[in-house]
């Protein structure tokens, strides 16, 4: 029997990439070996959903996995950032490492961006939710109890009041037509809390119910509560 291929996996904390990291656990022919996320180095949150580094580190803990960071510095360029995630790419190689897992749906630009990416570095691009229906993505997703809280949204599609709350099959039946159930287009971002790989909890994670506004976008901010160690 082949050996299983060892893969990193792309990691934001939200959804898409939390169910992505579900399916490859559950597939013997691969072996996670960690998560991988590109970090602000100067807010020290992660790029597209704007969370706290803090919490992707609770969340990798609550898992039990390592999480490798890339620290991108201000008006990072195309190229300096390609250059990073080459060497980060190259460390993963060294230990054995030979594909990165992401959890794109429908966007091709995206998808063909990150194969010529991993091309460069030596690496195969995985894309387990690839093509499939968003919405029976969602319900599976929910359906396999997994918590995830709203933490961003489009100004523009959706309503402000949906910030901090959970995305369950109440939620998902509210969302206007126009939405896409898994915010593919950009609608709304999210952060996961607990769920079947979970396997322990260092803390919890609490909204600090402080919510600001960039351009048509609005978010609510999230931290850690950490268990205090006992005596």
């Amino acid at each position: 029997m082949p050996h299983p291929k060892k893969v990193l996996v792309s990691f934001s904390g939200g959804k898409d990439s939390m169910l992505s990291l579900h399916y490859m656990l559950s597939n013997p022919a691969y072996e996670v070996v960690g998560l991988f996320t590109t970090i602000q180095a100067k807010d020290r949150r992660t790029v597209i959903h704007g969370l706290r580094e803090e919490v992707l580190d609770f969340q990798a803990e609550a898992i039990g996995l390592p999480l490798q960071k890339v620290h991108l510095p201000d008006g990072c360029s195309n190229a300096l950032y390609e250059e990073l995630m080459a060497k980060e790419m190259q460390r993963a190689k060294e230990k054995g490492v030979t594909a990165v897992v992401f959890g794109d749906i429908h966007l091709e630009d995206i998808r063909v961006y990150r194969e010529e990416n991993m091309e460069k570095a030596g690496m195969e691009a995985i894309f387990p939710l690839w093509g499939k229906d968003t919405k029976q993505l969602m319900e599976e997703f929910i359906s396999l109890g997994y918590e995830t809280w709203m933490t961003t949204i489009d100004n523009n599609v959706l309503e402000e009041k949906l910030l901090g709350k959970s995305l369950d099959m109440d939620l998902l039946k509210e969302l206007p037509d126009h939405v896409d159930p898994c915010g593919e287009n950009g609608e709304f971002h999210t952060v996961v809390v607990d769920g079947p790989i979970f396997k322990q909890h260092p803390g919890t994670l609490r909204s600090v119910d402080k919510i600001v506004q960039f351009d048509r976008f609005v978010t609510i901010d999230f931290r850690v509560d950490r268990k205090k160690e006992q005596n």
